[in-house]
């Protein structure tokens, strides 16, 4: 049995009941977006709320993947090079983190800024996160704070690593040239009394009583896929929902106080053209679980993360169309080596150099992972001054 299974968990029990009852009341089919939302965020029972170690640099340390803060110092390092600058050109001394994780990138860019911030606040909505945030972060206390809603004006710098990819999608399936929506179902096993008492009962590689299910649907893909092959991909009606709010926060401040912000997005995806790709017929849908992918988000409820690539030219549209600037797309390697990575490492250790470097190599994250920048007025960042790829969204 892998030792990252909870089939005799009673968190896990709760939130497969909790599932169960959510397709009962939706009359029977649950939208996938939905689904991953419980899976997740289901409060003290979904993966990121609940008690289990995610990131981490081996399986052997009980988490199930590694983020670049994680990986090495020299990220939080060298963005802090941007953060200082962009900073600067808002005229403001706040950061805002999205999704803060174990707390390493907080902690690397407040090591590096010093000064230049006086709140950094954070938001996540993990409380088993949060509170290894503050274990993490004690010698800042005076300056982090946490919050769960947002105000309604907010300026200053915005910074999410890796957010985007695990904001709840919608699955459509182009089947026999027809498109539908991809939901989940529960299928009972014959004399089931209950959730709980099955998934006692059963071996965790018997028990499946999630289903996937398929409804016709008018909702398409932002671009036409071609081809009349079968096809199944996301959409991102949340991450575009989630820059609308920034946006409309940040602009009510500017015109407010006559301070706005910037907005910096680091995550794995794609522009439109490669999302919606006619041979990624499968989609970018994906599970992660001491440090292995699957791709199957049915099994393991709440013990694995799921996530999807982003479609970056959606978030481009969604900004522009909110009234923020797009400031700049390129490359995680590009954006790091513009930021000034390299050099510092000269006199680092051979085992910095070697964790650094897996930052910028094409096999590693230097070309699947992406950065963008959003601002409430136009400016150049210093992390695209060389490889800008706007031009591709």
């Amino acid at each position: 049995m892998n030792s990252r299974q909870l089939s005799d968990d009673p968190g896990q029990q709760a939130l497969y009941t909790l599932i169960q009852r959510s397709i009962d009341k939706a009359g029977g089919w649950l939208g996938f977006d939905r689904f991953m939302a419980l899976a997740l965020y289901a409060p003290g029972l979904g993966y990121y709320a609940n008690h289990l170690r995610k990131f981490g640099t081996s399986p052997q340390s009980g988490s199930d993947f590694v983020t670049a803060p994680e990986l090495s110092v020299w990220f939080g390092r060298t963005l802090a090079h941007q953060i200082a600058e962009a900073l600067q050109a808002t005229q403001t001394d706040t950061v805002w983190e999205f999704g803060a994780g174990s707390g390493a990138l907080a902690l690397q860019l407040l090591d590096t800024l010093g000064d230049k911030v006086s709140r950094y606040t954070i938001v996540d909505v993990s409380g088993s996160l949060r509170a290894r945030q503050k274990i993490t972060l004690a010698k800042y206390a005076d300056k982090v704070q946490w919050v769960e809603v947002l105000p309604e004006l907010l300026s200053g710098v915005v910074v999410g690593n890796e957010v985007l990819d695990a904001m709840p999608v919608q699955l459509l399936h182009r089947k026999n040239g027809a498109w539908y929506e991809r939901g989940v179902v529960w299928q009972a096993f014959p004399h089931e009394d209950n959730v709980a008492s099955s998934l006692v009962r059963a071996s965790p590689h018997a028990i499946q009583n999630l289903q996937w299910q398929d409804k016709l649907t008018d909702a398409r893909p932002p671009v036409e896929v071609d081809g009349a092959h079968d096809y199944l991909t996301e959409i991102h009606p949340q991450a575009r929902a989630f820059i609308q709010t920034l946006a409309d926060r940040l602009l009510a401040s500017q015109r407010s106080t006559g301070q706005g912000g910037a907005v910096f997005l680091i995550d794995y995806g794609f522009p439109e053209h490669e999302y919606f790709h006619p041979q990624r017929h499968m989609g970018t849908l994906m599970c992660h679980q001491l440090h292995r992918a699957d791709p199957d988000p049915l099994r393991d409820v709440g013990a694995k993360d799921i996530t999807a690539h982003v479609d970056f030219t959606g978030i481009a549209v969604a900004a522009q169309d909110a009234g923020l600037h797009v400031l700049g797309y390129t490359t995680q390697a590009h954006f790091l080596i513009n930021c000034g990575l390299l050099p510092p490492l000269t006199d680092a250790s051979l085992e910095e150099k070697t964790r650094a470097q897996k930052l910028i190599t094409e096999h590693e994250m230097g070309e699947l992972f992406k950065v963008m920048a959003l601002g409430t007025h136009a400016w150049e960042p210093l992390g695209f001054t060389q490889g800008d790829r706007s031009h591709t969204l």
